[in-house]
């Protein structure tokens, strides 16, 4: 008998290693990873090619239906689409970064993007992060996962991640913006960024890749995964209610 689908949801904050992580998981366990940070960041783009505020609802919410974003993989690579255009590269700047948190708010851009993200989880193995999977786009998923880190290591990993790609940057700024960020992402009326009651909670701050990855995947196999091919040193992870 075949069995159902198994869904992991990861929230967090910017910055707390989410897509990095669920990448490694999903590659572990062979499951699917939907990127939904990708999916707002190329919404994001489009409107600031576009020249439309991130402030302004009202365009944003009369212009996102133009948008079509699409996820694909290619030779094991994960490809981002904006209207066909392969966008991967462009959404990662701190401007789509900022504009993304920016219009993720509207209703009418998480609507656009809700249904394309519950049927790629209806029937296949997924893994999906963001900040509302488990309390709003996934809430039956067999698996909720709050990932975080202190607002300092967050900006220090964001500070080196730039930096080794030659951008100039400034570490006290950096961790101004997540600050801010997180505030807009906890404090937005729709969907706001916050810890399922039944999630795993997650402190990466002090925990390498491999320990976050092992963490979740001894989690998966505590919720029932069934799976062969994966597990290792077992890690104690903390449920908070």
């Amino acid at each position: 008998m075949e069995r159902n689908a198994f869904n992991i949801a990861i929230d967090g904050p910017a910055g707390a290693g989410k897509s990095t992580i669920a990448r490694q998981v999903a590659r572990e366990l062979e499951f699917v990873y939907v990127d939904t940070g990708a999916m707002y960041r190329a919404i994001a783009l489009y409107f600031l090619r576009k020249g439309v505020a991130g402030t302004d609802e009202a365009a944003v919410s009369s212009q996102v239906g133009e948008a079509g974003i699409t996820i694909r993989y290619q030779d094991g690579t994960q490809q981002v689409l904006l209207n066909g255009e392969d966008v991967s590269g462009e959404i990662r700047t701190e401007a789509v970064g900022n504009m993304a948190s920016a219009v993720s708010a509207y209703p009418a851009v998480r609507a656009h993007l809700l249904g394309l993200q519950r049927s790629l989880a209806a029937g296949t193995d997924v893994i999906m992060d963001g900040r509302d999977i488990g309390t709003c786009v996934l809430p039956e998923a067999d698996l909720k996962v709050f990932l975080s880190a202190s607002s300092a290591v967050r900006a220090k990993r964001r500070f080196k991640e730039l930096t080794e790609k030659g951008v100039a940057c400034n570490l006290q700024e950096i961790e101004q913006d997540i600050i801010e960020r997180d505030k807009r992402d906890m404090n937005r009326e729709i969907a706001p960024l916050k810890q399922a009651e039944d999630a795993v909670y997650l402190d990466s701050s002090n925990l390498t890749i491999e320990q976050v990855v092992e963490a979740i995947i001894t989690a998966a196999f505590s919720k029932g995964l069934n799976l062969s091919g994966a597990g290792g040193e077992d890690f104690s992870v903390e449920e908070e209610g």
